[in-house]
């Protein structure tokens, strides 16, 4: 037996073991939302944050996403578990405001398996208006493979998120074979930089891409907003090229959601947006 037939057979079985566990996590309330704030550069506010899926299991610990939402993507379940960030990302809207936090807009990933059922909508905004979480508190986010490798069928389902009050993004812009002229075709009100940007310090050629980037899409009216971004130089970069919103570690990890709570929404020494629902 090969060295790579037992990678082979290992793999398959942590696979495996990932299905044949999936269900009753879900079931069962393993799969954690953290949420990562998104900080305007203008005013140093926080003005969003996105929701990020991790696996707390009874007997592993935490489980990190890279290991399960692959196998999800293949064998479908991510739509599950899209389904399930959604609710509970509502769930945690509808809390603030019974509170009386002020609430942020929250963003939430679209797998592209969705694209399979056209009224999977449907079930998103039955969730939305469960919990009478305002629309425009919610965003969902798409890939830029997803949007660029079904582009007519992606217009259609961007138009139906917008028909619902949501928001959409574009999400790791500058990951694949991106055409800046598709963008103009596509109507999203956020465009998000792919961590890509940032992996080479001191980097003219591709500061010079950012930037024109960033001049585009204010031209075509969409927020712009980096991920990935670590270091303090960086977002005076991004705040001299007027980037609106910065992601990352810089400002913090993702958090579970009563450490989020505390750290931002509840810490009188940090800025929150004031949230302006529309009439």
């Amino acid at each position: 037996m090969g060295i790579a037939t037992v990678k082979e057979i290992l793999k398959y079985l942590k696979e495996k073991n990932i299905e044949d566990n999936m269900e009753h996590a879900l079931e069962n309330n393993e799969f954690i939302v953290y949420f990562q704030p998104k900080v305007e550069l203008k005013t140093n506010k926080i003005a969003g944050a996105e929701a990020l899926v991790r696996w707390q299991d009874p007997k592993k610990g935490l489980i990190p996403p890279d290991e399960f939402i692959p196998i999800f993507e293949k064998n479908g379940f991510i739509t599950k578990l899209d389904i399930y960030v959604f609710e509970e990302v509502c769930k945690t809207i509808r809390k603030w405001l019974n509170e009386g936090i002020n609430p942020i807009p929250v963003s939430v990933n679209l797998s592209r398996m969705h694209l399979q059922n056209p009224n999977f909508l449907k079930k998103y905004k039955e969730i939305q208006e469960k919990y009478e979480v305002p629309a425009d508190l919610l965003e969902i986010e798409l890939t830029e493979t997803l949007v660029f490798e079904n582009f007519e069928q992606l217009k259609k389902v961007i138009d139906d998120i917008h028909q619902m009050g949501f928001s959409c993004s574009i999400d790791d812009f500058g990951s694949g074979y991106s055409s800046l002229n598709l963008l103009k075709e596509i109507p999203v009100d956020i465009l998000k930089l792919d961590r890509i940007f940032f992996s080479k310090k001191n980097d003219k050629r591709g500061n010079s891409v950012i930037e024109s980037i960033i001049s585009l899409a204010k031209k075509l009216n969409m927020t712009t907003i980096s991920e990935g971004v670590e270091t303090i130089s960086q977002v005076e970069f991004l705040r001299k090229a007027d980037c609106d919103l910065v992601q990352g570690y810089v400002y913090s990890k993702p958090l579970a959601k009563d450490d989020f709570e505390i750290t931002f929404l509840k810490n009188e020494n940090i800025q929150v947006k004031k949230y302006k629902e529309k009439k």
